[in-house]
């Protein structure tokens, strides 16, 4: 096991130990009713809440990559939808943020570095399909606040969504965790 996981699980054992879960716990109830759809960036994993007031247990939170809504069958509506309709969520929020790693991808480098890595070129070829782009799967966007709008839309226009659901864009400063309005 690598250095880095031992050190996390002697972590946790001392967390669980001394009892330091207490402040966190909560039910999986969501107290804000609201769903909350960014980016796996790092520096947001404590900025964001603590920008918006979000506690532990107020919202449900689902991170990609960007941000985004890629497919309408995808792992992101599907959390969304589970969201909605088993948590009574009623308010989403989708926010990205400047400076992302998404913004400007180019997919060409990222395929090679799979390659570098042992990712064969059957595995490519097993993905690539009419139905399926490798390539496109793993574009990025131009415009963070055009990203934003965009999948507010896809998820407003998603026929499992609930047009009663409201569904607001924003994109945070990932340095001072300052909001703009998007949609």
């Amino acid at each position: 096991m690598k250095q880095v996981f031992k050190d996390i699980l002697s972590y946790n054992e001392a967390f669980v130990e001394n009892k330091e879960y207490l402040p966190y716990q909560t039910d999986s109830n969501p107290n804000k009713r609201l769903a909350i759809l960014t980016c796996m960036d790092s520096r947001l994993t404590e900025l964001l809440p603590a920008a918006l007031g979000i506690k532990n247990g107020d919202a449900k939170t689902i991170k990609n990559a960007g941000g985004m809504i890629t497919s309408p069958v995808g792992s992101t509506i599907r959390s969304l939808v589970v969201s909605i309709y088993a948590f009574d969520i009623k308010q989403v929020m989708v926010i990205g943020h400047d400076d992302c790693g998404m913004s400007h991808v180019d997919n060409s480098p990222l395929i090679e570095k799979m390659k570098e890595r042992g990712i064969s070129k059957e595995a490519f070829e097993t993905f690539d399909s009419d139905k399926f782009d490798t390539a496109r799967w793993l574009e990025g966007f131009d415009n963070v606040e055009e990203s934003v709008a965009k999948t507010v839309d896809a998820i407003i226009n998603h026929p499992l969504i609930s047009k009663d659901v409201e569904v607001r864009g924003f994109v945070i400063n990932p340095n001072t965790g300052k909001l703009r309005v998007i949609k």
